[in-house]
């Protein structure tokens, strides 16, 4: 499972010409899942993403999390995380899970994070063609992948 998580002072995704998900101050998140991801692979990424301290305390340091700043979450699936690019121009999408792997994890992730959170998670929809808009916060963007957890 890849996540590309940007910190963001706002965010929205727009399907079919209608804002679907929208927050203010907190993390907009790309996700991808392949065909190795699992349950596990979820709730070690929702930890992550939870404590991740990106968030500027009172001396100006990168020390808060998205829970001591009350910051929401808007989560867009994102099967490109997993191109792989070193074969010709054309990128393969074969490391991307498939429908019936990645759409149950995806929703899992969400639920979890909102659980977590304590609050909704703004959402895309899955395999919709989504315009998304962000203003990235520093700009700060942290790539994590739940096969490389070292």
């Amino acid at each position: 499972m890849r996540a590309v998580i940007q910190r963001v002072t706002e965010a929205s995704v727009t399907i079919d010409g209608n804002v679907h998900g929208s927050i203010g101050n907190g993390y907009m998140i790309l996700l991808g899942v392949c065909e190795e991801d699992n349950q596990d692979d979820v709730e070690w990424l929702v930890k992550k993403i939870v404590n991740l301290r990106v968030f500027d305390d009172e001396n100006g340091v990168m020390n808060r999390s998205i829970m001591d700043v009350g910051g929401d979450c808007l989560v867009v699936s994102q099967f490109t995380l997993f191109a792989s690019y070193k074969k010709g121009n054309r990128p393969s999408w074969l490391r991307a899970a498939r429908h019936e792997i990645s759409v149950p994890l995806y929703e899992l992730f969400c639920g979890r994070l909102s659980e977590e959170m304590g609050r909704t998670v703004a959402t895309g929809i899955f395999g919709a063609d989504m315009k998304v808009a962000l203003i990235n916060d520093g700009p700060v963007t942290i790539c994590m992948d739940t096969k490389n957890k070292e």
